[in-house]
């Protein structure tokens, strides 16, 4: 699903920066979303928009996340938490291609601290521009939800 429907947004105060840069590339690609917050840099809880994007997602097969955190880690194993998500922390573009081509990674976690502002743009192109392989891709994807 290289082209989705929507794209559910979040982070916490750590992230901020980075999501609303993640909005312009959005808006430059022409791709909707919605943010589930936060929309401060008031201090404030990752797992609560990790488990908000998470669940947007897992309702709706057309729709992917992104997530961003101080290093990306709490909101990418709080999204794991949710039943149907495939969350991965990637810190470049090859990460992100193939998080999507073998993992079928349906939602993205970046690290504002330890990823450089001028890599997300590339990253989060990279990510959204590549399809799941499926083959011996899908049997491995099958095999993680138990």
């Amino acid at each position: 699903m290289a082209n989705p429907q929507k794209i559910a947004l979040g982070s916490d105060h750590a992230g901020y920066k980075t999501k609303e840069l993640i909005k312009s590339v959005l808006d430059e690609m022409s791709i909707p979303y919605e943010d589930f917050g936060t929309h401060t840099t008031d201090s404030c809880d990752y797992p609560d928009y990790a488990h908000a994007v998470g669940s947007a997602v897992a309702k709706n097969d057309d729709q992917l996340g992104i997530l961003v955190c101080g290093s990306g880690i709490g909101v990418c194993i709080a999204a794991n938490k949710v039943k149907g998500i495939r969350a991965a922390l990637v810190f470049n573009e090859e990460m992100a291609e193939l998080s999507k081509q073998h993992n079928d990674a349906n939602v993205l976690c970046l690290g504002e601290r330890t990823t450089d502002a001028k890599a997300i743009p590339g990253i989060v192109k990279a990510w959204l521009k590549t399809d799941f392989e499926g083959g011996r891709h899908q049997r491995r994807v099958d095999k993680i939800e138990v």
